[in-house]
Parts: structure tokens; C-alpha cells; sequence
């Protein structure tokens, strides 16, 4: 039976993790200082998580090469997966962070911008470690654009086409990111994430929403994502990776085990 996982993410700025509500800007003032990202992963990977992402979510939008130094502490503390992302445009930019102990590397204005990139990863590095992450955004008559630099530009792309092409490209995983739901604590876009499960055959995280480690069961009990992404309530402390594990597991959901236990 397909295990499920629950994913931290890290949003860092300058070198310090920070959360905002629907990708907001630090130039507005719009980010809040949450803590160090390395003592934020040590804490993760205490509790058990499945892996855990990192974004430098002002590497593109400020021309800034990913938080390497950061990433090469935690991989050497840590025991997770580390899935990292921000800048990423070169094949040389997916080489630096494997070198500095990324087991996956995401991209998403990098892959808009040369889509072959995504296939020349794939062919390099294997496509269980590339990663396309797309930010989206509600349109009026109900689709989702995919939105580039942060969420400040939207490309015109129909954010489901985009995910079903990024796989075709070959990217091993999409995480699906939405806007609308961006640290709101409403909970998951489900029609989303299934629209994105229904065009793609490979493995989807979720990420944007959750206010709850209900919310984080109620994804994963009512789609098809293999993984739920969250950050604020883990930073916040109104939940542990392993609560929210509980509480799936009392919902029926199949949840990856910590090493030396068994899967339930």
C-alpha cells in the first residue's frame, strides 16, 4: 500500500525562515521572522518528518544563488530527504545543490523560462530528483494560471497543462502550490491538487493551506496527493509532524513509518 508523507517546509529570507499570507512580499514588510532554519530542521527531523523542503523565496526575484551554506549544515545534521529550491535556472545550479546535500532539487521560474531544463536534469541527475514546483492562482472561470517570481508574474499558463508537461519534460515530482490558499489556514485547494493527480502519473505535494493537522488528513484522505506540505503550523508549535501522523493514521491513512517502525 502507497505510504503517504508529511513535509515541512522552510521559507527562508536572508537566511532566516519566514512565513507571510499568499506569497507575501519582504520588501512590503509582509514577512514575519520565524526562526533559524537549521535549528527549525533539527526539530523536524526529531519528530519524524518525511523530508523536508527549502525555499530561498527570494533567490529569483532578487538574483540570489540558493541558501547553500544552510543547506550544507542541515544535510549534515540532519537525516531526512532535503528537497531544495529558489533560483534554480542552470544545470549548474541543480550540481551546486546536490554537492551541498540536496537529495531533490525543485524548479519553477527556471523550468517556465527553458523548459528543456527540466530534461536535461532528468537525464543528468534521474528524475526522482527533479522537482517542478508550481505556484497557482484561481482564475475567474475556475482553472488555475501558473504565476512565476515569488507569485509576482503571471505567465498565461494553464497551471494543469503546465504539470502534465513538466512529467512529459521530465520532472519526477510536482508540488503544487497554491496561492489563494497561501497561509491562510482555510485548508488545501482539493479541487486543485485533484486536478493536478488526474493529469499526472507521478508523485504530488500539496502545499498552501493548512491551518490544522486535520486539514493536513483531510488532503490526504480526499485526494490522491502522495504528500502534505505545511509551515506555519509547524513553526508556530499548534502541531507536531507526529500529531499530525497520529491523527491520519487514526483516519485510516496509510503514513510512511519512522525508521524502525511499521507502516499503518
Amino acid at each position: 500500500m502507497l505510504t503517504r508523507r508529511i513535509v515541512p517546509c522552510l521559507d527562508v529570507h536572508d537566511g532566516r525562515v519566514t512565513r507571510g499570507e499568499q506569497f507575501g512580499r519582504a520588501e512590503k514588510g509582509e514577512l514575519k521572522d520565524v526562526g533559524d532554519p537549521v535549528e527549525l530542521a533539527r526539530r523536524y527531523d526529531r519528530q519524524g518528518a518525511d523530508e523536508l523542503v527549502i525555499y530561498d523565496i527570494t533567490a529569483t526575484a532578487h538574483g540570489r544563488a540558493a541558501v547553500v551554506d544552510v543547506i550544507k549544515q542541515v544535510a549534515t545534521e540532519c537525516f531526512m530527504p532535503l528537497t531544495v529550491g529558489g533560483g534554480v535556472g542552470t544545470l549548474d545550479d541543480f550540481r551546486e545543490l546536490f554537492e551541498a546535500g540536496a537529495d531533490k532539487v525543485s524548479i519553477n521560474s527556471g523550468a517556465v523560462k527553458n523548459p528543456s531544463l527540466l530534461r536535461e536534469a532528468s537525464v543528468a541527475y534521474g528524475a526522482q530528483a527533479v522537482v517542478l514546483s508550481v505556484d497557482a492562482k484561481r482564475r475567474d472561470d475556475g482553472g488555475w494560471d501558473v504565476y512565476v517570481a515569488g507569485g509576482r508574474k503571471n505567465t498565461g499558463l494553464d497551471a494543469i497543462e503546465w504539470a502534465a508537461e513538466g512529467e512529459r519534460l521530465g520532472a519526477g515530482e510536482i508540488v503544487i502550490n497554491s496561492i489563494d490558499a497561501d497561509g491562510m489556514k482555510t485548508g488545501f485547494d482539493m479541487a486543485l491538487v485533484r486536478a493536478v493527480t488526474d493529469a499526472v502519473g507521478i508523485p504530488v505535494v500539496a502545499s498552501g493551506g493548512a491551518g490544522s493537522a486535520q486539514h493536513m488528513v483531510d488532503l490526504l484522505a480526499g485526494t490522491h496527493a502522495d504528500a502534505a506540505l505545511a509551515a506555519g503550523i509547524f513553526h508556530r508549535g499548534e502541531a507536531t509532524v507526529g500529531d499530525v501522523k497520529a491523527a491520519a493514521k487514526a483516519a485510516g491513512v496509510c503514513i510512511r513509518p519512522r525508521l524502525g517502525e511499521e507502516a499503518a
